[in-house]
């Protein structure tokens, strides 16, 4: 007995393979239509780990990251400084007495040194000689940068002094972010108000950049006080894999750390300097 496929003739067969075209080109669109899904999944995966840091492994050690800022502004606090014989990264004021040499002997000892930029803060508080204002141009904002970096040599990141009123300004960060990427620094966002645009404005302008994502070591000056907030730096990193702290050099920090770094590391915490945690 024969069989006929295509009883109506050739027009049934131009009617099947049209349709088995069309069949063929829907798949080929879903599966472009799912290949962008997934590079949009991929983008908002990588925004999130840069945004809320995280173990990259399961067996990674967490990692802490500890800034001592307004390095400088106290030199005789520096020697205390240099006896902490851990991957610390100091953020020194620009354009003191004392930040140029402070800066090159940070280097030459091994940590890592970073401009801790001043920016104008709600309530004004000490005025440093040059500070981000509100207002500036690219012009004036890439001039004040210069003159300040060049008196901390071997930066290679930056973090706010003060800045609650300029971190939160998108115009501001808009004209910095780009000459920190043009500089090849990374930034660290002190959070130091909650209104902060700054990690964002970096993160768009492509700047390495993280942010502060435990509470302060030393907002209350006595040693008990920083002991627990040290304490709670370290649960943060267990906790997310990634933390930064930022402390001062204080008397009563530097005694603090003395006695609870080592104990940082027997804890299976890894101390790192903060270009490790940027994203």
């Amino acid at each position: 007995m024969k069989v006929e496929f295509f009883p109506a003739g050739r027009g049934s067969l131009t009617v099947f393979f049209c349709t088995l075209a069309f069949v063929l080109l829907c798949l080929a669109g879903c599966d472009r239509i799912k290949s962008y899904r997934e590079a949009a999944r991929a983008r908002r995966s990588s925004k999130e780990r840069a945004a809320h840091p995280s173990r990259t492994g399961a067996t990674a050690s967490p990692k802490l990251a500890i800034i001592l800022d307004d390095v400088g502004s106290d030199p005789s606090a520096v020697d205390q400084l240099f006896a902490l014989h851990y991957p610390l990264t100091l953020s020194v004021l620009p354009l003191h007495p004392h930040s140029t040499a402070i800066a090159e002997e940070a280097h030459r000892r091994g940590y890592q040194v970073m401009l801790h930029l001043p920016m104008e803060s709600i309530s004004n508080e000490t005025s440093e000689p040059r500070q981000l204002r509100l207002g500036m141009n690219s012009l004036q904002v890439s001039n004040d940068l210069g003159g300040m970096l060049s008196s901390v040599p071997y930066a290679v990141g930056v973090n706010n002094h003060q800045g609650s009123l300029a971190t939160s300004n998108p115009a501001l960060m808009a004209e910095l972010m780009p000459l920190l990427r043009q500089r090849h620094l990374f930034f660290i966002d002190s959070r130091t108000t909650a209104a902060t645009v700054a990690f964002d404005a970096a993160e768009h302008d492509g700047v390495p950049s993280a942010y502060r994502n435990v509470p302060f070591l030393d907002d209350v000056r006595e040693a008990s006080a920083i002991r627990r907030q040290l304490e709670l730096a370290i649960h943060g990193a267990k906790e997310k894999g990634e933390a930064i702290a930022i402390g001062h050099p204080h008397n009563e920090t530097l005694q603090v750390l003395r006695e609870m770094l080592p104990q940082v590391q027997a804890q299976g915490v890894q101390l790192v300097h903060a270009s490790a945690l940027v994203h």
